[in-house]
């Protein structure tokens, strides 16, 4: 099985210049898409789940899951990645339940909608890495709130996201203040706020410096070249998505994500992890809205569920492809998260 951390694909994701996106899952079929899509250009790949996930789909039945995909596709890195672990307990349950990776979003206080003060991010986000890295597993940790620039606003996934208005302070990781807090909470991924957001409706025009603050992540990375970056909320939304889903039935309004040509410019950058559902739930819903209305006496699932699937694939292919992950997975020695636990405990990480 080629369990990987994401220290460790991160890593050499840096090394050789290259990003990797985090797709979320819920259910077999989404795994199985992304993995296909991995297999198919020999590409390293981070499946994340939600604490919405997560109850959706029950922690026993994620487990299972990742331990198919793993011996499934046996040449394929994956890391299995807790996404906006809200306390302790979250991501410690997580790691039991088979994650090599978790991240700890401090930005938030527990009930995932207030913003947190620095002091707890920092408590918090350093008492999770040291228990993970305990193990070999690795953390992430987040610094300024996801939110829109446009509105002042953040956007709620799954339960998780600020809610009322935020200044712009908060909306804006401040390059300073990541250096200390790298130094003092020991994570070894940083998630920043830049302007992105949760969901389909990130941008009401496509995103200018004005709403999409690219400089931050240059400025960060200027300071911290040694820290694997991540972007959150960077789904692009594509404009073919849209419109299958509204020429079969759906109604949703003209809406811009975060362009991929951007996203590759991050990673020129130093981000090397970004996360994506948005773009793979409309990828699917768009096909099942498609069936519904061309085979309207359609009753089978699986009639809905392949189409989906591949479509899916496509995606996340595309994605693989863009951000320079292809061709990656053959390259990587995966190591176990019992030499990790050695390293980081001999300070080598």
């Amino acid at each position: 099985m080629a369990l990987i951390t994401l220290r460790q694909l991160l890593d050499h994701a840096a090394e050789h210049g290259y990003g990797v996106p985090a797709f979320n899952i819920n259910n077999m079929e989404q795994g199985l898409a992304i993995m296909e899509a991995a297999r198919a250009v020999d590409a390293p790949v981070i499946i994340q789940a939600s604490r919405g996930a997560r109850s959706y789909a029950n922690d026993i039945m994620l487990a299972k899951m990742i331990e198919a995909l793993a011996a499934i596709y046996p040449d394929i890195p994956l890391c299995m990645h807790q996404d906006h672990g809200n306390n302790e307990a979250t991501c410690m349950s997580a790691i039991r339940h088979g994650f090599t990776s978790v991240m700890m979003d401090g930005s938030l206080e527990a009930d995932a909608k207030t913003p947190a003060s620095y002091d707890y991010n920092v408590a918090i986000t350093a008492r999770v890495a040291e228990m993970a890295h305990w193990v070999g597993a690795s953390v992430e940790g987040e610094l300024g709130v996801l939110g829109s620039l446009e509105t002042g606003e953040g956007e709620a996934e799954d339960g998780h996201g600020a809610t009322g208005k935020l200044d712009h302070s908060q909306l804006l990781t401040d390059p300073d203040q990541a250096v200390d807090f790298v130094t003092r909470t020991g994570v070894d991924a940083l998630a920043i706020a830049c302007g992105t957001s949760h969901g389909a409706y990130k941008f009401s025009r496509r995103p200018d410096g004005d709403i999409l603050a690219m400089g931050v992540i240059e400025a960060i990375h200027k300071r911290l070249p040694d820290t694997h970056l991540v972007m959150h909320g960077s789904s692009s939304v594509p404009q073919e998505l849209q419109d299958i889903i509204n020429e079969f039935g759906g109604e949703m309004p003209q809406t811009f994500g975060v362009p991929v040509e951007e996203i590759v410019r991050g990673i020129r950058m130093g981000v090397r992890k970004v996360n994506i559902d948005t773009d793979c739930r409309m990828a699917m819903t768009g096909q099942f809205r498609r069936i519904a209305m061309q085979g309207p006496r359609e009753f089978d699932p699986r009639k809905f569920l392949k189409p989906a699937m591949d479509a899916m694939r496509d995606l996340c292919r595309d994605r693989l492809e863009a951000f320079g992950t292809a061709g990656q997975a053959s390259r990587i020695k995966v190591v176990a998260m019992d030499e990790m636990a050695r390293r980081y405990a001999a300070r080598t990480v």
